[in-house]
């Protein structure tokens, strides 16, 4: 896989801008005073489909379109994020859009899906069986079938991290959530196109370890996924284009708990008043695990994305 070069990065900021702005990063005072340390959040919760994925499906269609080969339908498979960012870049280029989900999805994110006029088809227990049945279907129907994991989502995906690499030259170290392994590999290419100094902490979920089991063996390792609070990162099979993205250049990986991320959900509302899903706190809840040694350090931590059921959000406030 050729990576995205700082001109693609550039390139595709230019397309991602045509529907929304730079999203800012804040250095709060009270999340910092928690942390021990200077604390920069990275807020892709404020864009128009409030998680960072929105920027990968508006380039990868721009890649389409630049090739000529936009098709006339498009079936993809989620948990909900990377759903919008297709029915979004989709619904811009007139395209019929299918998304696969788990049975028992959020229901907030399935909503939002619709709302961008995605075709919903709910088949699988978990994510992998969704894909299945996307790229099954995909070959049935002769449409085109985005993957989760792709150079053209990259270049979309990196401008976030190419935004705060930018935005704060002095971080020393930056954590960053894995579902697919599109943030971290983006944050990967970002860091070598600006030759920035910030050490990559990746962040899984403990009950969803595909990532760290795999980036410890060397090779894929199917694991078990059980997190009830961190969908976006309920992933059972590693990608392995990512994994040889990710060796050598993630410093280390932190393993999160449910109780931790819910723990790190409320920090970050009491502190900033923004709401982030499971999965957009778990960056925030790897940096307090590890809290103690960062004390001096400049802390960059990825809200990636807020979409959480009102439910589930009230009951994590709750704990």
């Amino acid at each position: 896989m050729n990576l995205p070069t700082l001109q693609d990065i550039e390139d595709g900021a230019r397309v991602v801008y045509r529907e929304f702005a730079a999203t800012p990063q804040y250095a709060w005072g009270l999340l910092g005073q928690k942390l021990g340390a200077t604390c920069w959040v990275k807020h892709e919760n404020h864009t128009p489909v409030g998680a960072f994925k929105i920027r990968g499906g508006l380039t990868y269609f721009d890649q389409l379109a630049q090739s000529g080969t936009m098709p006339k339908a498009v079936i993809s498979a989620t948990r909900g994020n990377h759903g919008q960012s297709i029915g979004w870049a989709a619904r811009a280029h007139g395209v019929a859009c299918t998304i696969v989900v788990p049975l028992g999805n959020s229901l907030e994110k399935n909503a939002a899906m619709r709302a961008l006029g995605v075709t919903l088809i709910e088949h699988g227990t978990d994510f992998q069986e969704s894909r299945e049945y996307a790229m099954s279907l995909a070959q049935q129907r002769g449409a085109h079938m985005v993957p989760s994991f792709h150079v053209n989502l990259l270049r979309g995906v990196a401008t976030y991290w190419w935004e705060l690499f930018k935005a704060v030259p002095d971080l020393d170290v930056v954590y960053v959530p894995i579902g697919q392994g599109s943030g971290a590999c983006s944050a990967i290419i970002a860091k070598r196109a600006l030759g920035h100094k910030a050490r990559i902490v990746g962040v899984v979920s403990a009950h969803a370890t595909t990532y760290a089991d795999s980036l410890a063996a060397g090779r894929v390792v199917e694991a078990p996924v059980t997190t009830l609070l961190a969908d976006g990162m309920a992933c059972r099979v590693a990608d392995a284009e990512a994994l040889a993205i990710m060796h050598g250049e993630i410093d280390h990986i932190v393993q999160v708990t449910d109780a931790e991320v819910a723990q790190a959900m409320r920090d970050i509302f009491a502190c900033t008043h923004n709401v982030a899903e499971g999965a957009g706190a778990a960056a925030f809840a790897a940096a307090m695990q590890e809290r103690t040694q960062l004390t001096g350090q400049t802390v960059g931590v990825a809200l990636s994305g807020g979409n959480v059921d009102s439910a589930m959000f009230a009951k994590a406030l709750q704990n």
